[in-house]
């Protein structure tokens, strides 16, 4: 019996170290850190089939901004739509903190 229980332990942390090297994967990129994001925020589906492009308005607009806190803005080909008040959110920032990058959304244009 306590073998079994010692078994479904550890069985339960390597699923915990996998899930956690799952998503520092997927922050290793901007891109990958913005699906991560959009999943995570309920958008699975829009996460994984958007096309990503560059936000040359908010890129231009806010360059001294992004430029101190080491981020970049994209935008979502997919748009999804918030529940709560039925608008688009299409563009987004992604920091860099040490290796990894980090998203969220950065408003309308």
């Amino acid at each position: 019996m306590k073998k079994l229980l010692k078994i479904k332990k550890w069985k339960l942390i390597f699923a915990i170290i996998i899930i956690i090297g799952a998503f520092n994967a997927s922050c290793i990129t901007p891109k990958g850190a913005l699906r991560t994001y959009l999943f995570i925020s309920g958008h699975p589906i829009i996460a994984c089939i958007t096309p990503i492009n560059d936000d040359a308005l908010h890129n231009k607009i806010d360059s001294k901004y992004l430029q101190t806190e080491n981020a970049h803005c994209y935008e979502l080909a997919i748009v999804p739509r918030e529940k709560a008040t039925g608008g688009y959110l299409q563009n987004y920032i992604v920091r860099k903190k040490g290796i990894f990058y980090f998203a969220k959304y950065y408003g309308e244009a």
